[in-house]
């Protein structure tokens, strides 16, 4: 077991699970350098995606929509790890700021700027727009919604695609927040939990 949940390998999959298993390990997040592992030394699924093989019909799409928050956005990829590093701070999400931290790295996020947004903070180095993308996406994780002075102010900073791509990609991350953390996901073996008191401990 891998937390809660079967942890198969790919040679045991059925032809559907199979499906959304190619689909992850071999679509868009597996190209290029691998900042965090999609699969063990068996090839078995980690983090949420392993979730993802538990209703194929439902796991498909829910990779589909990944990718697409990931790959097909307007978004700054420096907006993008910073949306995704707000929200996994406030859910405390050990998975999540495992893998994003590493990938905001690369987009550029300094080791402080990523501090700052674990701890609450507004890094003074972000440009407007990013200043932005923080600030909507702790109020669209803690309250669930935007006044309309605040959707004024967003829409007028981001644009009205970029803003809905936004909330798009804060409530699939919150999505996958709650996916790890109702079936217990683990981290990948030896890495540190960046939580004190993590629910997937």
């Amino acid at each position: 077991m891998h937390g809660r949940l079967p942890w198969p390998r790919p040679d045991e999959l059925d032809p559907a699970r199979r499906a959304v298993y190619d689909a992850i390990a071999g679509g868009p997040r597996a190209a290029g350098p691998q900042v965090f592992r999609l699969t063990d030394d068996e090839g078995r699924l980690e983090g949420p995606f392993n979730a993802m093989l538990v209703s194929p019909g439902v796991g498909l799409a829910l990779q589909e929509l990944g990718a697409a928050v990931r790959y097909r956005t307007s978004l700054t990829d420096r907006a993008r790890e910073i949306a995704i590093l707000a929200l996994a701070a406030l859910r405390r999400s050990d998975f999540e700021w495992y893998a994003h931290e590493r990938v905001g790295r690369r987009a550029g996020l300094s080791d402080d700027e990523m501090d700052a947004v674990r701890h609450g903070q507004v890094p003074q180095t972000l440009s407007d727009a990013e200043r932005a993308v923080l600030e909507i996406s702790r109020a669209l994780t803690v309250e669930g919604d935007l006044g309309d002075d605040a959707y004024a102010e967003a829409e007028a900073t981001l644009g009205r695609e970029a803003l809905a791509e936004l909330v798009v990609l804060v409530g699939y991350y919150d999505l996958l927040a709650l996916l790890l953390r109702v079936f217990r996901t683990p981290l990948p073996t030896g890495e540190a939990f960046p939580f004190e008191t993590a629910v997937t401990r």
